[in-house]
């Protein structure tokens, strides 16, 4: 009898019944039987490999879909941070705008010329009484610029007006504040237009002392105020070239940034004089001035002094 040909036997007991089942297989059989085995285990193992590949896949969806939650969250954040600032910044126009509009009234002046924005009917998106997922980052951030441009307008504009005050209308000096104690810091340090203001800035990463007055490299920088000269020289705390002023009272000033000093600790100096000129050291991107005043050694608004 040949291999193929033998039978084997295969006994099943019922212990329940006592009673015996035989099963004669040939060799073939018994290998078509361990085939099938074999498939069928192999058939488990990739369904069982296929249930976890299916509920990682789930897991992992989940856990991404969690993170784009997140992060929509913190860009909505972001929106609604930035469109406080537009409407803080649209109030400021405003005031800017109605103090303009008395002092020409006032004097007689030519009404002012309409910014660009306001000439064109552009306005900023209201960001309250609404929900800030209304507005994208982008449209946030076109009518920040806009409000931005219209306040340098309207500074530039208030600027020239003062100057044309004191120069040509009679009694305007006095308006103008020119009866200020010299120890109380007035007017502009430098000539520019300021490109970053006094508080909260970048989504309220940092509080901002001052302002900073962007200006050509070289421009001559002035104290406001007559005053005491206390720091005049580098500043290791990121203002680079620097030169503080103490005007009495409490009062101080600060000048960051500067390309050069020209004046040294202990000197006296009064309102116009040159300290130093617009530069670009410290922790500084571009040439500025940054412009302190300090009152009990406390950083105030700058603008209200300008």
């Amino acid at each position: 009898m040949s291999e193929e040909q033998s039978r084997y036997k295969l006994q099943l007991v019922d212990r329940e019944t006592d009673t015996t089942h035989t099963v004669r297989l040939s060799l073939r059989a018994l290998r078509l039987l361990a085939v099938g085995a074999g498939a069928g285990a192999a058939l488990v193992a990739v369904g069982s490999i296929f249930s976890i590949y299916t509920l990682t896949h789930a897991y992992l969806h989940e856990e991404e879909t969690a993170q784009l939650r997140e992060a929509n969250r913190i860009q909505q954040e972001q929106i609604l941070q930035i469109a406080k600032k537009t409407s803080a910044l649209g109030q400021e126009v405003d005031a800017l705008q109605r103090t303009e509009d008395g002092l020409r009234a006032l004097v007689g002046a030519p009404p002012a010329e309409a910014d660009g924005a306001a000439a064109a009917g552009e306005t900023a998106p209201a960001p309250t009484g609404g929900a800030p997922h209304a507005l994208t980052t982008d449209e946030v951030g076109e009518a920040l610029t806009m409000l931005e441009e219209r306040i340098t307008a309207r500074r530039s504009s208030l600027g020239q007006l003062a100057v044309t005050m004191q120069k040509d209308v009679p009694g305007a000096s006095s308006f103008l504040g020119d009866d200020t104690p010299v120890t109380t810091p007035t007017g502009w340090p430098t000539d520019g237009f300021i490109s970053s203001g006094y508080g909260l800035r970048w989504n309220g990463a940092e509080f901002h002392q001052g302002i900073d007055i962007a200006a050509e490299m070289g421009t001559p920088i002035v104290a406001t105020a007559d005053g005491v000269v206390t720091l005049a020289g580098w500043n290791a705390g990121g203002y680079g070239n620097m030169v503080d002023i103490d005007h009495g009272s409490g009062v101080s000033t600060r000048y960051g940034h500067a390309s050069a000093v020209v004046v040294t600790a202990g000197q006296r100096v009064r309102r116009g004089q040159i300290i130093a000129y617009v530069g670009s050291t410290g922790h500084s991107t571009g040439p500025h001035l940054h412009y302190e005043v300090r009152l009990s050694g406390q950083p105030v608004n700058p603008s209200s002094y300008l």
